[in-house]
């Protein structure tokens, strides 16, 4: 393995530190401090993942702080060149800078997880006191932090030895950020043990002291790596087939993925009882999944379905589907992607479109091969499917008869779905006609229906439900929908609705957020426990698309979308730390919906597997919810808006 330049021309620097106490909601979980101290974790994993680290031993303190030692290189002590200052001051104050950024020619870390570089700062940021202890090129040093900013400078405090290398960060993070001071020893476990999962031989340990003086100690080190995590959580469940394994990067000749993208992953299938699904990107956990489960799922389910058919297993009238596959499937799944976009700065789904080729790329085809070598097992999993199907369609055959009941007839310009299985279907609520076009052009016609929407929307806040369907639009969204008017207090039967999820996909200007507003209010004010219920969600279109030109064999072209200014801008630094050449890229703004063709619109707010939504939900203080709708959308409101206005009017931001 060639050894990686990580000095301190390997650390990059984008952007300043203040915004994160302003608002640590959009850089870290703040339930409790447990995420803060997961990026010091990450930056321990990313050494071992680079080969350069064995141990990491993470300590709970009595006082309530944390600490996190590794035996990698030691961050840089250094003056930065561009700062002036010491490297591992400028990693630990400025947003946006580590070797993370640093790709070219493998960099510091080549496959790094926390790629939002924010990082470190954000866990000193948001701490009364923070500690870092350096270990590198003989010498230890000593840097002390208070609220973000340097307390003690840096000092070398003695020599050591040469291979004595490493970094010691211990943090006591502000509770005042926090909605509890509290780190939930469960959640940080898991985190601590998937790290050993994830990294085979490496040992992970952590220590919890106790003000009796007493300590509890946990160590983890798994040789077996992701099998023996799979197996150690499943022990109690009868597995319908053995664990099925295996790993697959891109070799250089790729055209489509760069050098050393991939997976490796292990999954089988339970008889009865529960399932364990676990998936990270370069060592992050990611509990909400995203594209890279996708790519499973589709290298599985393709895999299965060519099973099926090459022996003819699929009895007539049954169509299988991605779920009936995976109704009792249990799986880990690593992936390794270059340039990984997460929805959200907290890492918890990846959205990076490409990973659902580049996982199922990789698994499809071993797995084919694993069924047609083990007929028996695929035989069983085959079984296991076919059965789930049949469950669904004769659950969905029974909505189908209460709903025939009914007399109403749907609307004219409603498009559509072919399932009448609620529990799949949506219904999209499209401003404009010509987006309405490209929508029914591009939707997955099994699942997905399109109600286009003309002009704005009735303002219903003050309407009596008895004068609701004298509007043609509002008319046509209730009838489409399936469930009458109600209150949020009233016994509603929700069995007649005919969509699980109503998605709101309106342009992204000034209009469209108006026509949002006015849909959420006839929901909000008229059915309200579709909301509270979890159907009513807000599509979020791009508004701009980077064309990446191509860069030799590693680099294919790349096609990133912005939801905004800020989404373009943090992509943009990327390219430019990359040493993309400024301006070899194309920027590309969408005026609205319409301007998408059918495909970019299923791509980027359609498709389950990479659009980015919105659940609306009721908050339960309701009264003043309904004091400030009251506000926004009463008729004889106008002068509390405008002092609503002049109030909170320069906290308005976005690119409308």
């Amino acid at each position: 393995m060639a050894v990686q330049q990580y000095d301190e021309s390997s650390v990059k620097v984008l952007k300043g530190l203040e915004p994160v106490k302003h608002r640590p909601g959009m850089y870290t979980r703040t339930e409790n401090p447990l995420h803060i101290i997961q990026e010091v974790i990450d930056n321990a994993a990313d050494e071992a993942l680079a080969g350069f680290c064995k141990a990491i031993a993470v300590r709970v303190h009595s006082d309530g702080s944390i600490s996190v030692q590794d035996d990698g290189r030691g961050i840089p002590v250094g003056l930065h060149p561009e700062m002036g200052v010491p490297t591992v001051e400028v990693v630990f104050t400025q947003l946006h800078a580590g070797g993370k950024f640093n790709k070219k020619d493998g960099g510091a870390y080549s496959f790094s997880g926390g790629l939002h570089g924010v990082g470190v700062s954000v866990t000193n940021a948001l701490s009364t006191k923070l500690e870092v202890i350096v270990r590198r090129e003989g010498a230890e040093h000593r840097l002390v932090f208070g609220d973000g900013f340097v307390k003690e400078p840096l000092a070398q405090l003695r020599e050591v030895g040469k291979k004595n290398t490493g970094t010691f960060v211990r943090a006591w993070p502000d509770a005042k950020y926090f909605d509890s001071p509290t780190i939930p020893m469960g959640e940080l476990e898991h985190i601590l043990r998937s790290k050993a999962v994830l990294l085979p031989g490496i040992t992970v340990s952590l220590t919890i002291e106790k003000r009796d003086g007493t300590e509890d100690a946990k160590q983890w080190c798994y040789p077996d790596g992701l099998a023996g995590y799979l197996s150690e959580m499943l022990a109690e469940q009868e597995l319908a087939v053995p664990l099925f394994k295996g790993e697959k990067y891109v070799s250089e000749e790729s055209e489509s993925f760069a050098q050393g993208e991939g997976a490796a992953w292990v999954i089988t299938w339970t008889e009865e009882g529960g399932t364990a699904r676990e998936s990270y990107v370069n060592l992050i956990p990611t509990p909400s999944g995203g594209t890279h489960e996708t790519g499973l799922r589709d290298g599985v389910f393709n895999a299965i379905k060519n099973f099926v058919d090459m022996h003819s297993l699929l009895p007539k009238g049954v169509k299988l589907l991605p779920e009936d596959v995976f109704a009792r499937a249990s799986f880990v799944l690593s992936a390794k992607v270059l340039d990984p976009q997460f929805q959200g700065q907290t890492k918890e789904r990846l959205s990076s479109r490409d990973a659902v080729r580049l996982v199922s790329a990789m698994l499809k085809d071993p797995f084919e091969l694993w069924l047609n070598e083990h007929i028996e097992y695929g035989k069983k999993l085959a079984e296991l499917a076919i059965r789930q199907a049949q469950s669904r369609m004769k659950a969905a055959q029974k909505v189908v008869k209460k709903k025939s009941s009914g007399v109403a007839v749907l609307p004219g310009k409603l498009t559509d779905c072919t399932s009448d299985d609620a529990s799949r279907t949506e219904l999209f609520l499209v401003e404009g006609d010509s987006a309405g076009g490209s929508a029914k052009q591009g939707r997955d016609k099994d699942f997905q229906a399109i109600l286009p929407l003309r002009g704005k929307v009735l303002n219903t806040w003050e309407v009596d439900r008895n004068e609701l369907f004298a509007n043609n639009e509002v008319h046509d969204i209730a009838v489409a929908i399936g469930v009458d008017p109600h209150t949020l207090d009233e016994q509603v039967d929700l069995s007649g609705l005919r969509y699980g999820k109503i998605l709101i996909m309106s342009d992204a200007d000034v209009d469209g957020s108006h026509i949002q507003v006015l849909l959420l209010t006839l929901f909000y004010r008229h059915f309200p426990q579709l909301i509270k219920h979890g159907h009513v969600y807000i599509a979020q279109p791009p508004l701009y698309r980077i064309d990446v030109p191509g860069q030799g064999k590693n680099k294919p072209p790349r096609k990133y979308y912005a939801l905004d200014a800020g989404e373009q801008e943090v992509i943009l630094d990327k390219l430019r730390l990359e040493k993309v050449r400024e301006g070899s890229w194309q920027i590309s703004r969408f005026k609205g919906l319409g301007e998408m063709n059918a495909e970019q619109l299923f791509e980027t707010t359609m498709s389950p597997d990479t659009r980015r939504t919105l659940k609306v939900s009721i908050e339960e203080i309701a009264a003043d919810t309904r004091r400030i709708m009251n506000m926004l959308m009463g008729k004889g409101e106008a002068s509390s808006r405008r002092q609503w206005l002049e109030k909170h009017g320069n906290a308005a931001e976005g690119d409308i």
